[in-house]
């Protein structure tokens, strides 16, 4: 293998090199003595040296004279076929003579590292070179071709023909196959195999360190005595100390006393806010074009304009930097600071334009006193001793039946509280309803699984007859029913007349609701996360479910007073379904998370949806599907809604224990807006378990309210001397 070793004379120029192990002298000649030329003579390089020994290049130069140096150089030229000789050329770039020495052309024989093109393009990613023929540069800065690649058919014979194949990975630096080493090999044999990839590394071996002995904090020796009998010497050290207090040697720690510092209100106001406010900083005046230093010419005064009073002359100058300091800098700032120290601490609000006065802006309500009637007072008390969840008022307005959580029904007067008959069931009873119709006295019990129908005491014979005829007439049904509906044997007033056995996968009863007619019936039961509809007819005693599928949680239905439309309310709409058309008419959309009670007008026209989010919502179903109004007047959730019947007004009951009272008019002239004014707060009704006020009935034909709560009582709310009155003629007539 040639190689050569570059040594430095004094002179910065080639001495000699290396070849074989051997080193070769260069023999310096001298142009102007042609004679003197060898023509085995070797000229120097014009190379960079690696020596900086002075001494041993002089010894160099010294033996390069020797005629041995000749006899080398020959037999190197005759062994690698190369000339030593150089050429004298012109340097392109110069235009200066230099010496040109032949390239060396290694044998294939020879194991010269140079054979391939080495890339030094350096430690960048490759795929920079994806898009171009070339994969690099090599150190004379010409291109590296990529080299010629077969398909995949071409890789898969060569890895049929030579063994080698499947043991070499693509280099991305050269383009090429390189066949990996033994040790390559067995680093990924390992990988594969999930071994450690170090074959000189041990997992096993015993790892020692050096540090702090571990002591085992638990111990087998017997208790010794000092920890349980008492010290001798910690009890007279303790005396010492309480002899010292009692003698006061030793006082103890005093209380830190606080010291009030008085505080005195800046402005002197008459009274503080209580919740501060903040007021901005009064506004600085904008800058004009008189302020701008090359101003138009127009805003520049003349000399008869200018006058001792204008605390500002606009000035005109070529450039900004001609422009000087501010002379009324420092009287400005001190004038701002006045601004914000005298600037009023007082926010004022501007009235809308056109509004002179503040009073204005509040609506003109009427006086509650010229809206009467409406209920004022608690004149009747009845107690069931447990939660009251339903009541119902009978269609004439003379009797009340009332259900609590222990299964006790109870029917009583209005007008006197007196109790005249009372059931008992072994469940909850969840809701009540009495049915509309005159000429059939009957009320509907709903408890946690079925529903039961009574007939009361108080009806005279004929209604009696009426009522019994009704009810156990047999009647043969069309269609089947997953409903069973069973007619007691004995016609006792102590039993129900009439059991509706509901589906088991039906859960409790939550609501009962009647059409105006007093034939059918609508039952919503079902648990928090589930609401099934079933509606009923007591003519044909037949029972079936309108919907097959319902979006949402049912939680309350109703029937409009005058046309065939069936209100659904889910947890957050309210939709309402044409029966005969079977058809959906309009989603109506309260914004209420949860709605908890609806009700309607007897008119038929508006709609009232309460929540437990506090809201009531008042729609005009002629007008939009969104709440025409929207009141907040209750404090925690809302738990019934009512209309009265007759009179034009409506009572909300919420959890916070108060019932609101409401005057509500509708006018049949569709462009005035109704009336709706708040009349009045009943409160009596205490918090159980975070609940209030549950349901709130009007009795019809008188502005009374019947209220029951989760205290368990029942309370009958009306005007005190009206019901006083009449209270005292019923009892003299019942006395008689």
């Amino acid at each position: 293998m040639l190689t050569t070793k570059k040594r430095k004379l004094s002179t910065g120029k080639l001495s000699h090199f290396q070849c074989d192990g051997v080193l070769i002298p260069f023999v310096e000649t001298i142009p102007a003595a042609e004679d003197d030329s060898d023509e085995n003579s070797i000229a120097e390089l014009d190379l960079g040296s690696d020596s900086e020994n002075e001494e041993d290049d002089e010894d160099l130069i010294a033996d390069s004279e020797d005629e041995s140096s000749n006899e080398i150089i020959t037999s190197l030229e005759e062994k690698y076929s190369v000339s030593l000789q150089p050429k004298t050329i012109i340097s392109e770039i110069t235009g200066q003579p230099k010496r040109v020495y032949p390239p060396i052309e290694p044998d294939y024989d020879s194991d010269s590292s140079t054979e391939d093109q080495l890339n030094r393009v350096g430690n960048i990613p490759m795929h920079w070179y994806d898009d171009l023929p070339h994969v690099g540069y090599d150190i004379n800065g010409k291109r590296i071709l990529r080299p010629a690649r077969g398909d995949e058919l071409d890789k898969f014979l060569e890895t049929v023909d030579q063994p080698s194949a499947w043991t070499s990975a693509f280099d991305e630096n050269t383009q090429t196959e390189k066949p990996l080493t033994a040790e390559e090999l067995d680093i990924i044999r390992r990988l594969r195999e999930n071994e450690i990839p170090d074959a000189n590394f041990d997992p096993y071996e015993v790892f020692i360190t050096e540090g702090k002995p571990e002591i085992m904090p638990l111990s087998a020796a017997p208790e010794p005595k000092r920890r349980w009998v008492p010290s001798v010497w910690e009890r007279k050290k303790v005396m010492k100390i309480v002899r010292a207090i009692r003698q006061g040697r030793i006082l103890p720690s005093k209380p830190k006393t606080t010291i009030s510092r008085p505080f005195y209100s800046l402005w002197d106001g008459p009274s503080e806010p209580s919740a501060s406010t903040y007021l901005s900083a009064p506004k600085v005046k904008l800058p004009t074009h008189a302020e701008s230093y090359n101003p138009p010419p127009e805003y520049l005064p003349n000399k008869d304009a200018i006058s001792e009073e204008n605390t500002f002359v606009p000035k005109s100058y070529s450039a900004l930097r001609l422009v000087p300091a501010y002379d009324r800098f420092i009287n400005e700032r001190f004038d701002r600071l006045l601004d914000l120290y005298l600037a009023p601490r007082v926010q004022r609000r501007r009235l809308p334009q056109g509004v002179t006065n503040a009073d204005d802006l509040i609506p003109q309500l009427p006086d509650p006193n010229t809206l009467r009637p409406f209920p004022t007072y608690k004149v009747l008390s009845i107690n069931h001793q447990t939660r009251v969840r339903a009541i119902s008022v009978s269609p004439g307005g003379e009797w009340v039946v009332s259900g609590d959580d222990s299964g006790n029904i109870r029917l009583w007067e209005v007008l006197v509280g007196r109790t005249v008959k009372t059931w008992h069931m072994d469940s909850k009873i969840m809701a009540i309803e009495w049915c509309p119709k005159k000429d059939v006295s009957v009320f509907i019990v709903g408890t946690e699984a079925d529903l039961y129908l009574y007939v009361p005491p108080t009806v005279d014979q004929t209604s009696m007859t009426r009522t019994h005829s009704t009810l156990t007439t047999p009647v043969t049904a069309n269609t089947e029913s997953p409903v069973a509906w069973t007619i007691s044997s004995t016609k006792s007033l102590d039993e129900p007349l009439l059991t509706i056995k509901l589906p088991t996968n039906s859960g409790p009863i939550k609501q009962i609701t009647w059409h105006r007619r007093g034939d059918y019936f609508a039952s919503v039961s079902g648990y928090q996360n589930q609401g099934t509809v079933w509606i009923h007819q007591l003519s044909k005693r037949h029972s079936q479910a309108p919907f097959r599928k319902m979006k949402g949680v049912v939680q309350k239905v109703l029937f409009h007073p005058h046309k065939s439309h069936f209100f659904v309310a889910t947890q957050r709409y309210v939709r309402i379904y044409d029966l005969a058309a079977q058809t959906l008419i309009k989603t109506l959309m309260s914004g209420i998370r949860w709605i908890s009670c609806i009700d309607i007008h007897p008119s038929g026209d508006h709609l009232i949806v309460g929540g437990y989010d506090r809201k009531l919502c008042w729609f005009d179903l002629e007008l939009s599907d969104k709440p025409y109004k929207i009141l907040r007047y209750h404090s925690r959730a809302l738990r019934s809604l009512a209309f009265h019947p007759n009179y034009p007004l409506f009572a909300s009951t919420s959890d916070d224990g108060t019932i609101q009272i409401f005057h509500a008019r509708v006018f049949n002239d569709l462009l005035t807006d109704p009336l709706i004014v708040p009349l009045k707060i009943l409160r009596g009704h205490t918090l159980n378990d975070g609940l209030g006020v549950l349901e709130g009935r009007w009795c019809p034909g008188q502005p009374w309210l019947v209220s029951a709560g989760a205290d368990g009582l029942v309370f009958a709310l009306s005007l005190a001397q009206f019901f006083l009155s009449s209270t005292f003629l019923r009892c003299i007539d019942w006395l008689i």
